[in-house]
């Protein structure tokens, strides 16, 4: 199953073999973690000096929303043709989204940004996957995936300070533009290593999937955006355009869950056991954790008037929480579903801990605290799953679950951040000071979402009929 140089098989993955792709894969994902870092941190600034409006939540989801596109055509293309095509466009089109939202000289533009900037992002982490499985063996898998997570840990220590400094004193445009020679040289070395990869040695069985399960993508995309644009304007509207725009929300919602059944695996949307269950603990622990921490920096300078630089070091501990999870698990033995339902639960906690420490009164270091726990719950269930589906993946699917995965993962982190934009927009008043309260309920219900994921995590277990046992462990 793997197309690496023939040889013997290399100690570790950073042995003379894989080093050059390891530390390539590590760069790109290091560039990924910059840019996520740096924006949340730097939005607050950039949407009080444009104007964002009620569209504050739409800056993020809408990086995903288009991350949902990107993932499900680079996810049959590379099932097709193999991953450096997705890999190459990826990197024009995330390049493209960082100079606009760099130049961008009112919100809306920078949010445009940031949906070319996800086209892009969704492209590359689905090669990044797919090279994974193609190249490592799956003993050294668990290992990449963890120093994946590892990999954000200079970004989070220097990111969102970096990026609070730059918007408090320079200018947000150098948060954007600072990222773009990253991304260049991330490219350049990871693609001496691939190119000699081509097309899956196993024949795709309907050469017309691609381009259907692209279409439901393209269906998939649009209609989480009428739904998210739609939920968050009737939030602010009133009478008969609340009415109006409320249906379009919900009709676009409606849609996406149709097409959504068209691209992940059979049973996934009513939590069936094994792979199923895997890719939607993703989506679940995505949505209570990315949509918490987009909110994370605006209640720190709104409700206790911390500077920017200070409020991303609650993002810094939320992502060396993350690498030391992931750190865990690649050591872990035991069965790979508990290390869902140990992530779930202890993300529920911590995010729901969270919306109860609102309160100006509370120090700023225990939410500090408690947010190292919600990233170190993350590390330990999100690089379990892709393992997980790695393992239950071939190499005529691998791109396409692969594809699942990361369409479950942005898909809940869009559901969850747009649940909290329009309850932002629906109780936030600009007027008023304070209102803790407004951030207490978002947090809330987004841990209803981990609560489910501790439902899927314990349903991912693939028990064998004959002996009732659980074969796949760390």
């Amino acid at each position: 199953m793997s197309r690496s140089a023939a040889g013997p098989r290399p100690a570790g993955a950073l042995s003379g073999a894989y080093r050059a792709l390891t530390l390539g894969i590590l760069a790109i994902i290091t560039c990924s973690a910059f840019e996520a870092m740096a924006v949340t941190t730097a939005m607050p600034v950039v949407a009080q000096e444009l104007s964002s409006g009620a569209g504050y939540g739409l800056a993020f989801s809408m990086y995903l929303t288009a991350s949902l596109l990107g993932t499900v055509v680079a996810g049959s293309r590379c099932d097709v043709q193999g991953p450096r095509p997705s890999l190459a466009a990826g990197m024009v089109l995330m390049t493209a989204g960082l100079v606009m939202s760099a130049l961008a000289g009112e919100f809306w533009l920078v949010t445009a940004g940031r949906a070319v900037s996800g086209l892009g992002g969704g492209a590359m982490i689905v090669a990044v996957y797919v090279i994974i499985g193609e190249i490592y063996p799956p003993a050294l898998q668990p290992v990449v995936f963890g120093w994946l997570a590892t990999a954000w840990i200079l970004p989070s220590m220097i990111g969102p300070l970096a990026a609070g400094l730059l918007a408090q004193y320079v200018s947000w445009r150098w948060v954007f533009a600072a990222v773009i020679p990253v991304v260049l040289a991330a490219y350049l070395m990871i693609w001496p290593r691939i190119r000699s990869l081509g097309p899956p040695q196993d024949p795709v069985l309907d050469p017309t999937l691609g381009r259907r399960r692209a279409l439901w993508g393209s269906l998939l995309a649009a209609a989480v955006f009428v739904a998210q644009w739609a939920g968050n304007e009737a939030a602010v509207a009133s009478g008969s355009s609340r009415v109006l725009l409320g249906a379009a929300a919900v009709a676009g919602a409606l849609t996406a869950g149709a097409a959504l059944s068209r691209l992940l695996p059979a049973g996934t949307l009513r939590l069936a056991r094994g792979l199923p269950s895997v890719i939607a603990t993703r989506g679940l622990l995505s949505a209570g954790f990315v949509a918490a921490e987009a909110f994370l920096p605006l209640m720190l300078l709104e409700t206790r008037g911390v500077d920017p630089a200070t409020a991303g070091l609650a993002l810094t501990a939320g992502a060396v929480g993350w690498a030391v999870g992931s750190f865990l698990q690649a050591r872990a033995r035991g069965h790979r579903h508990r290390m869902l339902v140990t992530g779930a639960s202890v993300l529920a906690a911590a995010v729901g801990g969270t919306g109860l420490l609102t309160a100006p009164s509370v120090p700023f270091w225990v939410i500090v605290v408690v947010w190292s726990f919600a990233g170190a719950a993350m590390g330990l269930a999100l690089s379990s799953t892709s393992v997980m589906v790695l393992a239950l993946s071939t190499s005529a699917d691998r791109g396409r679950n692969s594809a699942s995965l990361q369409i479950s993962d942005q898909l809940g982190a869009v559901a969850g951040t747009a649940a909290a934009g329009i309850l932002f927009a629906l109780l936030h008043n600009p007027s008023a000071s304070g209102q803790t309260g407004v951030y207490s309920v978002i947090w809330l219900v987004l841990a209803l979402f981990a609560c489910l994921g501790i439902l899927s995590g314990a349903r991912s277990a693939i028990v064998t009929p004959n002996t009732g046992k659980v074969p796949f462990t760390a």
